[in-house]
């Protein structure tokens, strides 16, 4: 099952294509044994976070890992790049995947895990100009959201307060020009938070 953010696959909105880099943000959740098989991509960073279970990604460079709750994977398939995605565990899996377009075309793909990543620590996508924050926030603790001019939140779990909006899983807030504005904790929350600059020109 997935549910999309943005313009996608057969579903196509000319209103809602992109958001600055971010050109996809899809909540997938696979039974145990389901996946996707092999697909390509190119000219694409693809930015995954595991909610729930187990990830394994294979993919035509030769890496192989099993991703989990708390790590961070980028596959950047650059000039292409063909890979699986599986849930080859005995439960559930649920990950958020978000797709980012670079800012020059073509190149080696390249590949990385970010095991354990840290609450607040900036995870930098240089090649798309973009920055992604992963907060976890206790109820009633506050962050500031990026004073950038483009901000894209999105609520994995818990439950937050932007402004005068409730946002709970799965729920997500594009901001423009976002000084002062904070995220404060409902209850335990989780929410990966891009921080993106000027529109750039893509190739």
């Amino acid at each position: 099952m997935s549910w999309h953010a943005f313009s996608f696959g057969p579903h196509f909105d000319p209103e809602n294509l992109r958001f600055g880099a971010l050109v996809a943000c899809n909540e997938e959740r696979l039974t145990a044994g389901a996946g996707f098989d092999e697909h390509p991509h190119r000219d694409t960073e693809i930015v995954t976070w595991v909610v729930e279970g187990e990830l394994t990604h294979r993919d035509s460079a030769g890496h192989q890992t099993t991703v989990r709750p708390g790590d961070l994977q980028r596959l950047s398939s650059a000039g292409g790049v063909r890979h699986v995605e599986r849930n080859d565990g005995a439960g559930p899996l649920c990950f958020v995947q978000m797709w980012l377009t670079p800012q020059e075309t073509g190149g080696e793909p390249s590949y990385e895990v970010v095991r354990g990543i840290a609450d607040g620590t900036p995870y930098a996508v240089p090649s798309a100009g973009a920055l992604l924050h992963v907060r976890r926030l206790a109820d009633g603790e506050r962050t500031a959201v990026p004073d950038a001019r483009r901000a894209y939140v999105h609520v994995v779990r818990g439950a937050v307060q932007l402004g005068d909006a409730r946002l709970e899983p799965g729920d997500a807030a594009r901001i423009t020009d976002g000084e002062g504005l904070e995220l404060r904790g409902l209850a335990a929350a989780e929410c990966l938070v891009w921080e993106m600059g000027p529109e750039p020109v893509y190739g």
